[in-house]
């Protein structure tokens, strides 16, 4: 299994992404600057987390044009595994890879906390290590993380069961006081109809090393390690 980890101007987490896929799972992983024009090599793609551009404009608006981004897209389309994670996931909406977008925090304020996150899904390759309901510790660290998008969209993602972790209290109730920047229907992350695209706000690689208070983020990385055994396999 071959890792992409895709480097924009004010990425800040690729280090983290790089050092989790390579160091603790032992994968071929490389960084790619976002002026490549091919991740056809690669098996998974990772969009990291950070301010990519500065986040000017808005989050992901100008890192969606980086010239990898058209790559990244047509292998998306075909088939290949593409994970955003916080910046990541705001790219992903940006590039219509995933429906909705990220905007401010309800609060306006930054926010950066461990989490409580329910899985939703376990038939995905990014879940299929967890039991649908298993709840997750994940770190999140972001400005923009209140996700929104249409009745409509959020109608097709629940019947398509594209929600794939939504926040949630220690007891694995949905609320409004465990929701930490508004997202609609306590949204935390989705995946496209194909499920072959996930992204979401939390931090899985901050959450894969005891030393860091959680290891729950492994679980996301160790059902892409099964999802891709099992295409290998095919």
């Amino acid at each position: 299994m071959k890792c992409a980890v895709i480097r924009f101007p004010g990425s800040n987490c690729d280090q983290d992404c790089y050092r989790v896929l390579r160091e603790t799972f032992q994968l071929d992983t490389e960084y790619v600057w976002h002026k490549e024009k091919s991740v056809s090599a690669f098996d998974l793609i990772v969009l990291p987390g950070g301010f990519s551009y500065g986040d000017y404009l808005r989050c992901g608006a100008i890192a969606r044009f980086s010239p990898v981004m058209q790559s990244v897209i047509e292998e998306a389309g075909k088939g290949k595994l593409i994970l955003g994670i916080c910046n990541g996931f705001q790219i992903l909406c940006e590039a219509r890879l995933l429906p909705g977008a990220l905007i401010r925090n309800a609060s306006l304020r930054f926010v950066c906390r461990h989490v409580t996150v329910r899985v939703e899904n376990m038939d995905t390759p990014f879940t299929n290590a967890c039991l649908t309901g298993t709840l997750l510790e994940l770190p999140i660290a972001h400005g923009e993380g209140n996700y929104v998008a249409g009745e409509a969209d959020l109608r097709e993602m629940n019947l398509h069961r594209q929600i794939l972790l939504r926040y949630a209290d220690a007891l694995g109730q949905t609320s409004r006081e465990a929701n930490p920047n508004g997202s609609a229907q306590n949204i935390a992350g989705i995946c496209n109809r194909r499920r072959n695209v996930f992204g979401l706000m939390p931090h899985p690689e901050r959450a894969s090393d005891s030393r860091l208070g959680s290891q729950d983020g492994k679980a996301i990385f160790e059902s892409l390690l099964h999802a891709f055994g099992r295409r290998e396999a095919a």
